[in-house]
């Protein structure tokens, strides 16, 4: 068998093609088209930009972009970082109520030393008592 000629492929792109849409009861042509290769790829990649072009302006300039993960108002932000705020105070209050539980059962269940004493034992003398 012999292999199959390789066409030169920038002559390939130039080849012209005719398209015709036919009407089935009357054969009778209602478009006619002359394409080529570079005419078909020209038109769908100028269709695709534009369909993005269209997507992203329609996003951008709608409410819809309120639905984008991460997009949100001025407003919005801002109550979340004053509800973040809150949470954190809450938190810490929170943990403050613990200990101070904590510490009050301790000194019920008697097992609270109370305040470390001092080690170190003073001798004071004895006040001296003058009789008159």
């Amino acid at each position: 068998m012999d292999p199959i000629p390789a066409k030169n492929e920038p002559t390939r792109l130039g080849t012209h093609y005719r398209l015709v849409v036919m009407d089935d009861d009357t054969f009778e042509e209602v478009v006619t088209l002359k394409l080529s290769r570079t005419s078909v790829y020209i038109g769908l990649s100028t269709l695709f930009v534009f369909l993005i072009g269209i997507t992203i302006i329609f996003i951008a300039f709608t409410p819809l972009k309120y639905y984008i993960p991460g997009y949100g108002t001025r407003e919005g932000r801002a109550a979340l970082q004053n509800l973040k705020i809150r949470t954190d105070s809450l938190e810490q209050v929170i943990r403050y109520n613990e200990q101070y539980f904590n510490s009050i059962k301790k000194v019920m269940e008697g097992t609270d030393k109370g305040l470390q004493l001092d080690t170190v034992s003073l001798s004071i003398p004895k006040a001296e008592v003058i009789n008159d």
